[in-house]
């Protein structure tokens, strides 16, 4: 008996150790790569092979491999999969000009995404947003600030979303030589940037030379110099082609010219707009429109459709060799990501689910929400607000008290958030602090405390909660007195305005006065709330306005109503302190505008219209109301010296700027050196680009010098002989400052020879 014992106890231990080894060539992390990918491939059916090349991938249970979802979130924080870390939306963390901030985001969302993956594998769990592939960033060019969903991009310049989007990719993959933390996704490729109720539909075509200078170079960046793992095609057709099919962009650019190696995933119901009436209607049925987006290289279909392609195969649409191609990529992503080892080998497999939302987690959301606040006026220098001179705050406005704005779109759900009147009652704890909502959003109309995503007409679903707007008999001209006159018992004002995700972003059911499905109709602040400033500055009280927004408010008819103005965006979970830190002076703010505040609507071109002329700061001939770049302080930066390393240079090299900066003011602040670029003799190229930029820091009375490389890509423009982008020889401007200002720039000459 004892000897039988003996003998099942050794049984057991060798099968404990068989369980360890892999149990397919494919489930061996030490075998190369390109044969674990055809291990697997050669092990798998038709069926088996199409089941897999949509977001919800289907399992092959007979090989041991589960469900995987494709589709997951992370653009400013993981979204969508409960508990989590919100930082900043995307447009307010490219405020902070700041790339190496921003990659230390990204390793904390990154870390959060992998325990929260961690525990789902534990669990057994593999639904959507759950996976370790993410949509995150969106690096479309925010070109007209009517778009509803600019919110999520960088802005509008190319550079800085290249910079901003490079950090992402690197913070999401992580740096490991062997496996990727997670995959990043450069979306909307390309040339999308609304109306969104066209945007299934829409035919968008530009000038090459546009294309080239605007619209793709950050796409390049992700692709050749971040190596980011996935591309989403996006909704639109570009020259006549659905994006998600098109030769041009998917194979002459991205996979030939770029040498693309990773997958191309479609956006959500992309496949369907190839044949959906009043959509594209560029094919006749599913299977003709799958196959040719499969063949042309969109790998994973976020939909159903590419169920079809069993059929397509029947049809002669399409082979099983090319969907061979297809699906060598998408094994490849599982097993880059470690996936299909048969013992999770990665760096992050004991990643404790502990981490997502902890302490640490929250104070870098402070730290970057702090960072993204943008000073634009300041007289007499009403600010910072020194709390123990201040006795008694008026704060009104309908995103005082409104945590939901605070968390932008595509969020997850954090702790804990902090309003903007929690942020002001705690900085200033000795202060009596009395709020009102004062006025809506926009007449009539009231978001939902915590609104539900999008798709949802808010506003109606606020008249069900039983949740009232301000009746319009408040907003008489009595009734304004009234209010600005219990405002004025105050030593100061805070009015919290603006607009919020509530009325802008992807494809709203909300139709009110000045937004539909989503995009605005005009750029002005809502009237309602011009009404309630004007009536607050007579009171002659300071009247500090923070704006709180995910695109550009044209403000021209206010600028007189507040002493002032920070932009705030949608500050994420501790957004509200961060405007506190700012208002009191515990903060400096450090913020620059990534995209022109315009004067008016009547300085856009037309929504339509996707030509760079006249848009932006880049091409735009007419005086903004703030430029990109601008930002004030709490303090003053001189620059002086500034030189390059050589006034000629050849073609094909790079020049180095240098430039003294010195705090000249009383209070310590970070400042954003801007370096721009102007091929001369040339009236197509931009007026000015982005070329440089770096973040100090200056104690008062400080001097650093700051050195800026040019490489010789900085002076790149498009060339229609060779229909690509080249360094020409010729006279160049190159200007260091502050902004893109003219009268915040130095200018310096530069010939290419």
């Amino acid at each position: 008996m004892k000897r039988f014992l003996l003998l099942l106890a050794a049984l057991f231990v060798f099968a404990g150790i068989n369980a360890q080894e892999p149990k397919f060539p494919f489930n061996d992390p030490d075998i190369p790569v390109d044969q674990r990918v055809e291990d697997l491939l050669n092990r798998l059916t038709l069926e088996e092979k199409v089941g897999m090349m949509m977001n919800g991938s289907t399992g092959v249970e007979r090989l041991g491999i589960p469900d995987y979802n494709w589709w997951n979130e992370a653009l400013h924080g993981v979204a969508r999969a409960g508990v989590a870390t919100v930082f900043p939306q995307a447009i307010g963390m490219a405020a902070t000009f700041d790339p190496e901030e921003h990659l230390r985001t990204f390793t904390v969302i990154s870390d959060e995404a992998r325990a929260k993956y961690n525990k789902a594998v534990s669990e057994g769990q593999h639904k959507q947003y759950y996976g370790l592939s993410f949509w995150t960033p969106n690096i479309n060019i925010f070109r007209d600030p009517r778009w509803g969903r600019g919110q999520e991009t960088y802005g509008e310049d190319p550079y800085l979303t290249s910079l901003m989007g490079k950090a992402a990719v690197f913070g999401l993959q992580g740096d490991d030589d062997t496996y990727f933390k997670s995959h990043a996704c450069a979306k909307h490729y390309a040339v999308h940037s609304g109306p969104e109720s066209l945007r299934h539909s829409f035919d968008v075509t530009v000038s090459s030379r546009d294309l080239w200078e605007t619209y793709l170079p950050a796409f390049e960046a992700l692709v050749t110099e971040a190596n980011v793992q996935e591309v989403m095609g996006a909704y639109n057709r570009y020259a006549g082609e659905p994006c998600c099919s098109s030769d041009l962009l998917l194979m002459n650019i991205l996979r030939k010219r770029w040498n693309f190696q990773g997958m191309v995933v479609s956006d959500c119901g992309a496949i369907t707009d190839f044949f959906a009436p009043n959509a594209h209607e560029t094919h006749k049925d599913a299977a003709s429109a799958s196959a040719d987006a499969a063949k042309t290289g969109t790998d994973v279909e976020c939909g159903s459709n590419y169920a079809t392609l069993i059929e397509a195969v029947e049809k002669g649409y399409i082979t099983e060799d090319e969907i061979d191609v297809n699906m060598r990529r998408i094994i490849k992503g599982w097993i880059d990501l470690g996936i299909l080892d048969y013992k999770d080998s990665t760096p992050w497999a004991n990643l404790p689910y502990s981490i997502v939302a902890s302490e640490a987690h929250a104070q870098q959301a402070l730290t970057v929400a702090r960072k993204s606040m943008v000073l634009l006026k300041n007289d007499n220098n009403v600010l910072p607000l020194k709390p123990e001179k201040i006795k008694k705050i008026a704060v009104l406005g309908p995103n005082a008290a409104d945590s939901t704005m605070m968390l932008g779109n595509y969020n997850g759900d954090p702790t804990h958030v902090v309003t903007i009147l929690d942020g002001i009652k705690a900085a200033f704890p000795d202060a009596e602090v009395t709020y009102e909502r004062g006025c809506d959003l926009v007449e009539g109309f009231i978001s939902v405390p915590k609104a539900p995503r999008t798709g949802m007409d808010m506003a109606e679903l606020a008249r069900q909660m039983g949740l009232k707007a301000i009746p319009s008999e408040n907003y008489t001209d009595e009734a304004l007195k009234a209010l600005a006159d219990r405002a004025a018992q105050a030593d100061v004002i805070v009015f919290a305005g603006g607009i919020s995700p509530a009325v802008e972003g992807e494809e709203l059911k909300t139709t009110v006065d000045g937004f539909a499905g989503g995009d605005r109709q005009r750029i002005e602040l809502p009237e309602v709330q011009s009404k309630v400033l004007k009536a607050l500055h007579k009171t002659g009280k300071p009247v500090v306005f923070v704006l709180c927004t995910g695109s550009a408010i044209a403000l021209e008819q206010n600028e007189k109503d507040y002493d002032a103005l920070v932009c705030a965006w949608y500050g994420g979970q501790e957004g509200g302190r961060a405007v506190a830190d700012v208002l009191s002076g515990k903060y400096n703010p450090s913020g620059r505008l990534p995209l022109t505040f315009y004067k008016s609507t009547d300085q856009l071109p037309d929504f339509l219209d996707y030509s760079m002329d006249g848009r932006t700061y880049r091409y735009m001939t007419e005086s903004p109301l703030y430029d990109f770049g601008y930002g004030l302080s709490y303090t003053t930066f001189e620059y002086e010296g500034a030189k390059l390393s050589s006034k000629k240079i050849r073609n094909g090299k790079s020049v180095t700027l240098k430039v003294k900066v010195t705090n000249t003011g009383k209070y310590a602040g970070n400042e954003s050196v801007q370096v721009y670029v102007k091929r001369l003799n040339d009236d197509k190229a931009p007026v000015k680009a982005l070329k440089g930029l770096k973040m100090i820091h200056l104690n008062p009375g400080e001097t650093k010098t700051v050195s800026i490389e040019l490489p010789a890509s900085s002076f790149e423009y498009y060339d229609g002989y060779s229909d690509d982008l080249i360094v020409k020889s010729g006279n160049y401007k190159v200007m260091v400052g502050s902004s893109s200002r003219d009268e915040d720039l130095t200018p310096l000459n530069l010939t290419i020879k």
